[in-house]
């Protein structure tokens, strides 16, 4: 078995102008027509971006083109000749690489075992492992990253572990990278790394990109084509200059998207959440490390930081699921385990919906009143459910807070990403709490959604709540906090004004190196 030669992969011997064309893509499943005679070409040497909200179409697309979905009509043509995939090894031979946006590594394997996985080149019968270094090793030195082929892929940061990924393509020859969220998990210097990579060198060696991502301000900065797709149909392609990330909004909704969270300065009052010295036990140690911050009646203070640096755990001890060694006061009063904090006054939006946010088989009604189920006035004596009461309430917040389709009945696992996170948030602010932890509100939610649990988060501090944001989305915690904290290793390294922050400062703070000024 031989290995694709590094060179391949920075080809400029093309048959075709057109790395890939894509002629009336059409894909059936049972009650959905996920994608609706789309039509595309992608230019050697460009990185063209495809942008659409979740559910338009998208992933199904370029799992077409990487041979993991069969379409159920269209053509296929790569460097100008006509292609059939029966699984992603008949993509990768014609030169088309994906990396995933959840990255598939073994941890316990070093960068060269996991680059050479599956494509080992072989002596007799023995694996090469020699040769596979050497040519590894080229590849690293060839693209200038900063990897050491020896080194544990579990013990890299993100960033690294997301250029093993590519490497891994490189390696097989890809002339068409195909990239699916690629900076959702990477600090600002980590991003323009990449960028410095697919457009910089990738791209401009005469390869070909595609580039899928939700933040639009990315798009516009890296991409040369964008290509939009709304409810399974290409609503079109148009050049990077000149566009705005309103125009895209646009296109991708079909409506006018305000992007820009519209807030007057914070009026903060007295102090709501009170956390000292905060220590809360991990895997390696601890997760939370002697972290004290306080948040004040009527502003957003904002959590950024690369994830898996202790915010999740810290959500988990503030709001009761987690135990933990220091000092944390609601309203001035200490409260452990879940219903003691609920009934201090704190609503909680979780980072992950449909594992802590609802129960999934249950309906639109019953996910309403979770936690408060037994009480009035949902139940009555003897706790027996009031169900006008809860029907009522359902039609109310489903109204108020737009979440379609307006039913009642529906189980909650029925809703798009964005209905759901809004039955939540509807759910969390009926309570009228004092307190907010909203943990990655708009994670995998579309647009114009965003822009709806943006709006409610601002009301409520306006209305007095002291709101906590964690977001892995730097640009969301710019656009929302009053004041911004950086956690790095457990601790807080540091806080600014929201207004004074730059990416470029919260970037270094993410990675332990800097401050924020």
């Amino acid at each position: 078995m031989t290995v694709s030669a590094p060179q391949a992969a920075l080809s400029h011997e093309h048959r075709s102008p057109v790395a890939l064309s894509l002629r009336g893509i059409t894909k059936r499943f049972p009650l959905v027509l996920a994608n609706d005679n789309i039509s595309m070409e992608v230019k050697w040497g460009s990185v063209h971006a495809l942008c659409g909200e979740n559910g338009a179409g998208k992933s199904t697309l370029v799992k077409i083109v990487y041979g993991a979905q069969p379409p159920t009509s269209g053509e296929i043509v790569v460097d100008g000749q006509t292609v059939s995939f029966s699984s992603p090894a008949d993509a990768i031979a014609q030169g088309i690489g994906m990396v995933f946006q959840h990255f598939q590594l073994v941890d316990t394997l070093t960068v060269t075992e996991n680059v050479i996985l599956g494509a080992e080149p072989t002596q007799g019968t023995s694996i090469n492992y020699g040769a596979a270094r050497r040519r590894v090793a080229e590849l690293i030195a060839q693209f200038g990253f900063a990897l050491n082929p020896d080194a544990l892929v579990g013990e890299l940061p993100v960033g690294l572990q997301q250029k093993v990924e590519i490497l891994k393509t490189l390696y097989r020859g890809a002339r068409i990278l195909i990239l699916d969220e690629p900076t959702a998990v990477l600090t600002p210097s980590e991003t323009d790394e990449l960028f410095d990579f697919l457009k910089g060198q990738y791209a401009a060696s005469g390869n070909a990109v595609i580039f899928i991502s939700h933040k639009l301000h990315e798009v516009l900065h890296i991409s040369d084509t964008i290509s939009v797709i709304r409810d399974g149909k290409m609503i079109g392609t148009i050049p990077a200059e000149g566009a705005t990330t309103e125009t895209l909004a646009r296109m991708m909704v079909g409506r006018e998207v305000t992007l820009k969270v519209d807030k007057t300065p914070a009026q903060p009052r007295d102090v709501a959440l009170d956390i000292q010295n905060l220590v809360v036990k991990g895997e390696h140690g601890n997760a939370v490390d002697g972290v004290s911050f306080q948040v004040r009646a009527g502003e957003i203070v904002g959590i950024a930081g690369v994830e898996g640096n202790g915010q999740s755990q810290l959500v988990e001890a503030i709001t009761g699921l987690a135990p933990y060694h220091g000092r944390i006061t609601y309203l001035g009063r200490e409260a452990r385990g879940v219903r003691e904090v609920e009934a201090s006054g704190l609503s909680h939006i979780p980072e992950d919906r449909n594992e802590r946010g609802l129960v999934l088989e249950m309906s639109t009604a019953e996910n309403y009143i979770l936690g408060e189920q037994d009480r009035a006035p949902f139940a009555g004596p003897f706790g027996l459910l009031r169900l006008d009461v809860i029907e009522k309430n359902a039609r109310d917040l489903s109204e108020r807070y737009d979440v379609r389709p307006r039913s009642t009945a529906l189980p909650a696992g029925s809703y798009s990403g964005g209905n759901a996170q809004k039955l939540i948030v509807a759910r969390e602010m009926r309570k009228e709490p004092k307190i907010l932890i909203a943990s990655q509100p708009t994670r995998g939610v579309d647009i114009g959604a965003i822009e709806f649990i943006h709006a409610r988060i601002v009301e409520a501090r306006d209305q007095g709540l002291a709101v906590l944001l964690i977001s892995a989305d730097l640009g969301e915690v710019m656009n929302l906090a009053d004041r911004i904290l950086v956690m790095y290793e457990g601790k807080i390294a540091g806080e600014v004004d929201a207004a004074q922050a730059t990416e470029t400062g919260l970037g270094m703070m993410m990675t332990g190196s800097g401050a924020a000024h």
